[in-house]
């Protein structure tokens, strides 16, 4: 019986052993070749992908960018002394990823989620930071409206939850100020903000937080913050980081505002790093795939349908001209891209109007599906007077001639050009935009002087708030304009003007 085992036994090892085969196990390592201005070339490394982390020894990292037969092209994440010829460089088998989740609301990181507040951040869920657009099937129709706070956005340009709406114009012309306003005015309405500073100052991203801070705005917001002393990878990096942090949100079902500020400097890193990895360059010196670097950012915001929970996705892009050149390469790339612009004038911001809009050259292509019935009836004709106005003063300032009804014209214009303005970070509820273009609409500023019209809005406004108040709050909560409401708002415009005679 014991000599039956032992032979089963010895049969049963024969046969592992003529069925074993050694495999080698494979070990994918690279060694640097070269490390110039963060651009490391690696001998090695064939089974690597395309944007696939890899790390150093020395505990640094890189993006695999650019594959050759030669070996591999990639960026150093961040500044590192570790990195030199002879350095060992391993795959991760993972892309670059960003932490995601309430976690981030009120903080603010850089590209690769290190927090730059100087408070730990402890973060369980990861998003990568590269990711595919939804699909046609998975969005819906953008038709509700983002309320910025400023009169002449949500009247003229209205901006819808899910849209891409650049703004542009030259530098100092209040570009990040309207991005900031919407940011703000986002506190009341459950919005999630995110700011994407990329090779901004770092006294400009301090600058932002105060002011969000200020405005109690800073609760739900996150600032991805990639400033002009860091490497070109990070501030290539920073948009799709913002945006992959967006992403948690939209697709939990939560609404989100996202402002890339700008993505001139993020198409100049990108340049920077291409040239770098010597690909072939175009217009500019441009590398040929620029379009695809902003065609896929802003492709990933959306309003999605109710099936994956109806989030959205609303995004600003910030670009800037010089000379007010809007048919520039970047520029134009963009405009194709998105939904729209808000076109600035230096002109118009030197001249005091403010926000500098120019109602020619901006666009919503949304237009007024994603607007409040409320501001609907009462901003109908509003653009047009509005650049009937501006084409009239230009052939007026030569002192030509003009008839009564062109006086008339320029009399309004110049009083719809003072409602419009608006100080820097001084947002207005909908019901107080709906209030000054009903008594623009009634006339009742034609006897007010140019420059007094501001100070009397203000005045009107404080009194409305205090004898109709709870007209004012259900033309907010409810975004319509009932002839009732519309007649006691009316009324009360009225006997304020006749009270200030």
């Amino acid at each position: 019986m014991f000599g039956s085992d032992v032979k089963s036994v010895a049969s049963f090892l024969n046969s592992k052993i003529n069925e074993y085969e050694y495999k080698p196990k494979v070990y994918e390592y690279g060694v640097v070749r070269s490390c110039t201005d963060d651009i490391v070339q690696i001998d090695g490394l064939s089974g690597i992908s395309y944007g696939e982390l890899i790390s150093f020894d020395g505990d640094a990292y890189g993006l695999a960018l650019e594959m050759s037969e030669s070996g591999v092209g990639a960026v150093l994440l961040g500044k590192s002394s570790s990195v030199v010829p002879g350095c060992i460089v391993r795959g991760t088998g993972r892309v670059a990823n960003i932490c995601v989740g309430n976690e981030l609301l009120g903080r603010i990181v850089d590209p690769i989620g290190r927090p730059l507040d100087g408070l730990p951040l402890k973060a369980d869920k990861y998003r990568p930071i590269e990711n595919h657009a939804p699909t046609i099937m998975q969005r819906s129709p953008v038709n509700a409206p983002l309320q910025t706070g400023l009169l002449a956005i949500d009247s003229m340009i209205p901006i819808g939850r899910g849209q891409r709406e650049l703004i542009v114009g030259d530098r100092q012309t209040g570009k990040t100020a309207i991005a900031l306003a919407a940011m703000i005015n986002q506190k009341k309405d459950d919005v999630i903000c995110v700011y994407c500073a990329i090779g901004q100052k770092a006294s400009t991203v301090a600058q932002v937080v105060r002011i969000l801070t200020t405005e109690d705005a800073m609760s739900n917001t996150v600032i991805v913050s990639s400033t002009a002393d860091d490497c070109a990878s990070m501030q290539y990096l920073a948009p799709y980081a913002g945006c992959a942090i967006a992403e948690e949100f939209m697709y939990n079902g939560k609404d989100v505002l996202i402002v890339y500020d700008d993505l001139t400097k993020h198409a100049i890193a990108y340049r920077s790093m291409s040239l770098l990895l010597r690909r072939p360059s175009g217009r500019e010196a441009y590398p040929g795939d620029v379009f695809y670097l902003h065609s896929r950012l802003l492709e990933r915001s959306a309003k999605l349908s109710d099936e994956l929970g109806g989030g959205s996705m609303t995004a600003l892009p910030i670009v800037e001209t010089m000379a007010g050149d809007i048919s520039a390469y970047i520029p134009t790339n963009v405009i194709s891209i998105t939904d729209g612009q808000i076109y600035l004038e230096s002109e118009l911001f030197n001249a005091g109007v403010r926000p500098a809009l120019n109602v020619g050259l901006s666009v919503s292509r949304v237009g007024r599906s994603a607007q409040r019935s409320a501001m609907k009836a009462v901003s109908g004709s509003l653009r047009l007077e509005l650049a009937q106005y501006r084409d009239t003063a230009v052939f007026a300032q030569f002192g030509a001639d003009i008839d009564a009804s062109t006086a008339h014209l320029l009399a309004r214009g110049e009083r719809l050009t003072e409602l419009l303005k608006q100080r820097q970070n001084d947002v207005m509820a909908l019901s107080e935009q709906v209030a000054v273009l009903l008594a623009y609409e009634k006339d009742m500023f034609k006897d007010i002087p140019k420059k007094n019209v501001s100070a009397v809005k203000k005045q009107m406004l404080e009194y409305l708030d205090e004898h109709c108040a709870s007209t004012m709050h259900a033309v907010d909560m409810s975004g319509n304009l009932s002839d009732s409401d519309r007649n006691v708002i009316v009324d009360a415009i009225s006997d304020f003007f006749a009270k200030n005679k």
